[in-house]
């Protein structure tokens, strides 16, 4: 299977699953013993931070569009315009939000996901006019579009964001890998 197609499957499956209580209590207890594991590593000397935009290919691959459709391009620029978030957020994941303990982590990490999901919203209603206009449709059309799109950012970084993964982008990466003995 692609990374593409996993993206797609976490990105449809993940909603329903993410607004259920008992899923929600099953995460947080096994989110709960890896954020454990990232304390326990030596956390005084992180990496210099870098940043791929929008984590997953999502820069990468709206790079690609914006290059092969210049219309895209035009309406939607070359990165995302919401890529400012993804920084931001990439940030607070480096240091895993300078946590001390695994609850402290889990906590900011909700937090930073929120946070993301809070500013994509926001580049939303900064570009509902500019968008309304362009494709003739009503302010309220964009809105839900980028409330979709804001979701499903959210969705994907609560499920392919999480600590110990192994994956460039998980909360903590600026910190060496976990072992599976801590």
């Amino acid at each position: 299977m692609t990374a593409l197609r996993a993206l797609a499957l976490i990105l449809l499956a993940a909603p329903a699953a993410a607004e259920d209580p008992g899923w929600d209590q099953a995460g947080r207890a096994l989110e709960l013993r890896a954020h454990a594991r990232l304390m326990a590593l030596d956390r005084s000397l992180p990496a210099q931070f870098e940043s791929d935009g929008c984590s997953g290919g999502l820069s990468a691959a709206w790079s690609a569009a914006a290059g092969a459709l210049p219309v895209f391009a035009r309406a939607h620029r070359e990165v995302p315009p919401f890529e400012p978030c993804c920084v931001i957020h990439d940030r607070a994941y480096h240091a895993a939000g300078g946590a001390g303990t695994a609850e402290e982590s889990y906590a900011a990490r909700l937090a930073a996901d929120r946070d993301l999901r809070h500013c994509v919203l926001e580049t939303g209603v900064q570009r509902q006019g500019e968008l309304a206009a362009l494709y003739g449709v009503r302010g309220a059309q964009v809105d839900a579009a980028y409330q979709h799109l804001a979701r499903s950012v959210y969705y994907a970084v609560r499920f392919g964001g999480a600590p110990c993964s192994g994956l460039s982008w998980r909360w903590g990466f600026g910190f060496g890998p976990c072992r599976s003995g801590n």
